[in-house]
């Protein structure tokens, strides 16, 4: 059975396998990709054009919400962002599956938010079969420069990741967890303020 446009997009929907090459998907992708284009190619001195820009793109966009460009994602929609959140240079989010950003959450430089996947069969991985898993960073959280968290994954509030992390699995609030797969190290402290040099 042959499935239509509208079909495919509730299952991707759905976080189910699904062909992103039909006309309605690959639309909405063209629509978000010239709103990044505007947005990327834009002024800093655009500020109002760009908040316009991010609220049209996005599923939410909070108050003082910030994107420095270049930025890229799949289709805005899909994505929420909390009051405060900053994104740095080149941050990247497949939002495929639905990406739901807290409030005060720092991106690092090159971070990727991957809620995408493919299947590992190679008939249909060939065919382009692909799915989507959510994506939720809590509050407070930072995620260090060239961190990569992947599809289906949750990052408690106030977690902090180190620098080119991988992060595979859940990580629960309040700890700071580095590495390829990232790993727990320690839990952050109540009032604990001191440097740390893992993330930036």
């Amino acid at each position: 059975m042959q499935l239509d446009d509208h079909a495919m997009k509730e299952l991707m929907l759905a976080g189910e396998y699904h062909l992103a090459n039909g006309e309605l998907l690959s639309e909405e992708v063209r629509r978000a990709q010239v709103l990044l284009e505007e947005y990327n190619r834009s002024s800093v001195l655009e500020g109002q054009r760009r908040r316009e820009i991010c609220e049209e793109l996005f599923g939410e966009f909070g108050e003082g919400a910030y994107l420095r460009p270049p930025f890229y994602c799949n289709y805005g929609y899909q994505t929420k962002i909390g009051a405060r959140s900053f994104a740095n240079f080149g941050v990247i989010f497949l939002d495929v599956g639905q990406i739901t950003i807290g409030e005060d959450v720092l991106l690092g430089s090159y971070s990727q938010l991957l809620a995408a996947g493919h299947t590992i069969e190679p008939e249909s991985r060939r065919a382009k079969w692909g799915y989507g898993k959510p994506i939720t960073i809590g509050d407070n959280v930072w995620l260090g420069a060239g961190s990569i968290v992947g599809p289906g994954v949750t990052i408690g509030e106030n977690a902090v990741i180190g620098a080119n992390s991988v992060v595979m699995k859940d990580i629960p609030a309040n700890v700071v967890a580095v590495g390829a797969p990232a790993r727990v190290i320690r839990t952050i402290e109540p009032g604990e303020d001191r440097p740390i040099d893992i993330a930036s």
